[in-house]
């Protein structure tokens, strides 16, 4: 269908959408407004897609355990960059409980699927709960909340057929381009992790770090399992689905009951605040890294999972995660997926737990630490927040009694804010081919040949304008890249070569070719065999 014939896009009220593509916010940079009325009725109406599986991460097992600081971050004493007890004091162990997960299948797929892998972490801090909420990946497909439901209706079945399809993906990352470096990944080994033990996690956003003089750090955090990284290949992942589909939880679960407890370290990216115009990204852009040897990964304290749930449904399936809990000390940055995450996933739980999904024991504070609140009722409250004395003022303030206000720290966190309110999208783009091109040529040979065998697969079952364009997209990210997918989908380069810029974008840098340069790596990741998964070795 031409453009010209196309139904204009609309919101349930039937107001026509002038740019589905960017969240208002105040400059380019954010933050993002209240007010954000398209974003808000989108993406509540997203959340409210499945009853009573969650919409993405449905599949998935959990584990208890807890989490020690060691009082540094990197040679620094932590309270150099953060007030959060929770990374500054040693000789602490903080409970924890984390949900690892998959993100696309329903409940009942299997773990061999090809897809990020979710890596949430509940802390049960002396001053509250932190959630840090991630993937095993260290970054996402889109950097823009307003649109993830649309990522995600392309990536699920087809409403139609209910079956997923190669050619709504790719029609989706044809038209975003900054999804081009996470697709490197996940169709690389790296998008099928050997078992959950041997993951790297990330919380993806970035977040501040705050000290108690008020003074802000940037920060990514990152999980390093102590059990090395493993991948898969297709094929060994087929393998093992033949006979298990749920090999991961099996893997976690076993390595618990015979005391094999997992463990990781918990490392930290730090930058100073600010929109740091010298790097060729943003650093608040989800689907770029932050260079380690710009900003290496400074460890920050260790997590031991050893505990097995009592009941999957009261514990693992009931957990629920939010990426707006967090502990002083630790702080929202402007990161347009984070904050609209921060809506979407308290508003999730709301929506398929119930208004007091917060009184269940997996997701209520420590023991030690009692909630005490002034919320009332909603669907399944069985107790009052509190302890019980002047439950007749359930308001603040009160001359008579009630609760009051926390005393207000010394030196408060005050982030200066200007700019004109609208729709912006981000403006330094170079590293959505870039990073793609780098990562593609980071990779070793093994799995370069698995990565162009499955978007090749892939491709081979797209039509030919999308195969056209996604073939332009990485011949621009490398050239070996895009001349090896073409070779082995039979899509004619130079007609993709010959193809436009996308509207509105400007043309990429030719980026390198991978041909030109030896092998070489940033990560471990080798391959496990089905005989070593099967085993749990």
């Amino acid at each position: 269908m031409k453009d010209e014939q196309r139904p204009t896009l609309t919101t349930r009220q039937g107001h026509p959408i002038r740019d589905n593509q960017s969240m208002r916010t105040v400059g380019e940079r954010g933050p993002a407004t209240l007010e954000n009325y398209q974003f808000i009725e989108k993406i509540t109406h997203f959340d409210r897609e499945r009853i009573p599986e969650r919409v993405v991460h449905a599949r998935g097992t959990g584990a208890h355990g807890f989490f020690e600081a060691y009082g540094k971050i990197g040679n620094d004493p932590a309270t150099r960059y953060t007030k959060a007890r929770v990374l500054t004091e040693t000789g602490v162990q903080t409970p924890v409980f984390v949900r690892f997960s998959t993100v696309i299948g329903s409940k009942d797929s299997p773990e061999t699927a090809r897809d990020p892998r979710g890596f949430a972490v509940k802390f049960k801090t002396a001053d509250g709960n932190w959630d840090l909420v991630g993937n095993n990946l260290k970054i996402f497909f889109i950097r823009d909340a307003i649109k993830f439901p649309d990522m995600i209706h392309a990536f699920k079945p087809d409403p139609v057929t209910n079956q997923q399809e190669a050619w709504r993906f790719y029609d989706f990352v044809a038209n975003t381009p900054e999804a081009l470096h996470m697709v490197t990944w996940v169709k690389s080994p790296w998008g099928i992790p050997a078992n959950y033990r041997e993951m790297e996690g990330s919380g993806v956003n970035t977040y501040k770090l705050v000290n108690d003089q008020g003074v802000a750090h940037l920060v990514k955090f990152h999980w390093e399992p102590k059990q090395g990284v493993r991948n898969l290949t297709s094929q060994q992942a087929a393998e093992i689905q033949a006979h298990d589909t749920g090999h991961a939880t099996r893997d976690l679960y076993d390595a618990i009951k015979r005391g094999d407890c997992p463990e990781w370290e918990l490392r930290v990216q730090i930058m100073a605040d600010g929109d740091h115009p010298e790097l060729d990204f943003d650093p608040l852009d989800d689907t770029k890294r932050w260079p380690e040897d710009k900003f290496p990964l400074l460890p920050v304290g260790r997590m031991v999972l050893n505990k097995n749930p009592d009941n999957v449904f009261a514990e693992t399936e009931q957990s629920a995660f939010g990426t707006g809990v967090l502990v002083e000390g630790i702080d929202f940055s402007d990161d347009k997926m984070l904050q609209g995450r921060t809506l979407s996933y308290s508003d999730t739980q709301r929506y398929r737990l119930g208004a007091n999904y917060l009184q269940l024991p997996v997701n209520a504070p420590h023991q030690d630490l009692m909630a005490r609140t002034n919320q009332r009722d909603g669907q399944m409250a069985f107790y009052v927040d509190g302890d019980g004395e002047n439950t007749h003022i359930n308001y603040e303030p009160s001359l008579v009694g009630g609760y009051q206000e926390a005393p207000k720290p010394e030196h408060e966190y005050h982030q200066h804010v200007e700019g004109h309110l609208g729709r912006y999208a981000t403006s330094r783009t170079a590293d959505d081919y870039k990073q793609a091109g780098d990562r593609y040529r980071t990779f070793a040979d093994w799995e370069r040949e698995d990565l162009i065998n499955n978007i090749g697969n892939d491709l081979k079952q797209c039509p030919e304008p999308i195969q056209l364009r996604m073939v332009w997209h990485f011949w621009h990210c490398d050239e070996d890249y895009g001349r090896r997918l073409a070779q082995f989908a039979g899509i004619d380069l130079d007609k993709a070569k010959a193809l436009p810029p996308l509207p509105g974008q400007p043309a990429p840098h030719q980026a390198r070719s991978a041909s030109t340069y030896s092998d070489g790596r940033l990560e471990e990741g080798e391959p496990a065999t089905s005989e070593e998964v099967a085993s749990n070795k």
